[in-house]
């Protein structure tokens, strides 16, 4: 008996970085993230776009020192994104962050200009991952069908305080549980790595409200988000990673299922409590994410 294998990036800490101030990006391979987002989107003002495109490839090179991932988050409007996807597709950018997206065919529209760019530039067709981002009440309701549009899809995410201003409600994690969780299980039916905080992080200069927030949102089932400070980064991986005692427990129910399963017994107990399928495929999964994460050295 063996957990499917999951092979989406691990990201528990995706670090925007504004790829045009340059004293940020020389220092956000220092910060420990997953993954950098270099953003042309919302920290670019509209005079400065056509530069910052320009400046991608360099800061991708610098923002990797470390062996972060590098993620590009585009702008909305098409002649925008067309001329961000055409700035940035290179064998350095690992993924596209894509804003506002409003269906499954807006998903498919992008993923087929990425498909050109990379033949062209010869790289392997599919190389590049894409994350949809959902930030309106009516594409909310497509959420299943964009985590579905594409191989190229690495998880869908729900937008915060622009999905809370498109759809008129205060940006607390009590209002935000429904949604958050159609976003997870999205992900999940798609077979991707549902990332995502249960509430709004916008005063994240409060430490334990900012632990507290993902905290509940990894015992939701969530395993990572996305971040604007990087004070933040080093509770993102500790909370999106499983506690070594968590991973110890697990190796003993795999061993002791060994055993059993020898024995012919498909149900067993350890510490008092029943073991059976569905115990041992979670603590496969578990020790599965917590060897994946060893292995990105950024422990």
């Amino acid at each position: 008996m063996n957990a499917a294998i999951n092979d989406n990036p691990v990201w528990r800490s995706l670090l925007y970085v504004p790829v045009n101030v340059d004293r940020y990006v020389d220092k956000a391979h220092t910060r420990g993230a997953d993954g950098v987002i270099l953003d042309l989107e919302d920290s670019v003002t509209p005079s400065e776009k056509d530069h910052a495109r320009t400046l991608v490839q360099e800061a991708a090179v610098k923002v990797a020192r470390n062996g972060a991932d590098v993620l590009v988050r585009i702008n909305r409007e098409l002649e925008l994104a067309v001329r961000d996807i055409e700035a940035a597709i290179s064998p350095l950018i690992t993924a596209l962050k894509l804003p506002k997206v409003q269906s499954a065919d807006h998903v498919k529209l992008l993923a087929e200009l990425v498909d050109s760019l990379e033949a062209k530039r010869g790289m392997r067709v599919g190389t590049t991952r894409l994350i949809p981002m959902v930030e309106t009440a009516d594409a909310f309701f497509s959420l299943h069908a964009i985590a579905k549009a594409s191989p190229r899809v690495a998880t869908v995410l729900l937008g915060g305080e622009d999905f809370a201003l498109d759809c008129g409600f205060e940006p607390d994690p009590e209002v935000y549980q429904y949604p958050k969780q159609q976003s997870l299980l999205a992900a999940r039916a798609a077979g991707l790595t549902p990332m995502g905080l249960i509430g709004t992080v916008a005063d994240f200069s409060d430490a334990e409200a900012y632990r507290a927030v993902v905290r509940h949102s990894a015992k939701f089932g969530f395993e990572g988000a996305s971040c604007i400070h990087p004070s933040n980064v080093a509770v993102l991986n500790e909370e999106f990673s499983p506690k070594p005692e968590a991973v110890a427990h697990a190796r003993r129910v795999v061993e002791g299922d060994k055993k059993a399963m020898a024995e012919g017994r498909g149900s067993w107990s350890l510490d008092g409590k029943m073991i059976d399928i569905p115990v041992v495929i979670r603590a496969q999964r578990l020790i599965a994410r917590a060897d994946r994460i060893a292995a990105r050295g950024n422990v």
